[in-house]
């Protein structure tokens, strides 16, 4: 992808998403499928990018959650200074997108455990971007909610490139080649 359509001027990384849907609602997982350790500048950037892919795609404004396993400095670790700091970036280049961090996954999808944790969070329990720590973080937390969770896991779809450009999981069904051909489609302007 990088030799054949390059990168974005906007970004410094080239990462995915997986559009994770189920028949009620969908989300945006990132990044799932290309960084194993992004820095903080690399994950505000993968947030960027999703947040751009999100509003292309599904047609609605994004709510990005930076998530953690803490929530608002309930723990003390690098990576959730990692974590913290990316949102910090991120908030300071775009301060009028919705997003919040560091934040543990219930207190940015579930409104009370978002009352109870972060009260004073914009997103309230409603995120519907996730942006993952590292790529264990996302690849396991897409493959459980595909597998446990009932979601059609839809990716990974490469994103910080010029042009749409996807991947395709081993073992992908037909359906799964449809349904990202479609959403390289949708991504084609």
């Amino acid at each position: 992808a990088l030799w054949t359509v390059g990168m974005a001027p906007d970004t410094s990384v080239v990462s995915s998403f997986f559009l994770m849907a189920w028949p009620d609602k969908h989300l945006f997982f990132s990044d799932c499928g290309v960084v194993p350790e992004p820095s903080s500048e690399q994950l505000a950037d993968i947030a960027w990018s999703a947040a751009e892919n999100y509003r292309r795609l599904v047609g609605d404004e994004p709510q990005l959650a930076f998530l953690s396993f803490s929530t608002r400095g309930s723990a003390a670790h690098p990576s959730v200074d990692r974590v913290r700091t990316a949102y910090d970036r991120f908030h300071a280049k775009h301060p009028n997108v919705a997003a919040d961090g560091e934040l543990q996954f219930d207190a940015a999808f579930v409104p009370e455990v978002a009352r109870r944790k972060a009260p004073d969070s914009p997103l309230t329990g409603t995120a519907n971007v996730m942006i993952f720590p590292d790529l264990n973080a996302g690849n396991i937390a897409y493959k459980i909610a595909q597998r446990l969770g009932g979601a059609t896991a839809i990716g990974p779809i490469l994103q910080g490139l010029a042009k749409p450009y996807c991947d395709l999981s081993r073992g992908c069904t037909a359906e799964d080649i449809v349904l990202v051909a479609a959403i390289t489609s949708l991504m084609s302007d």
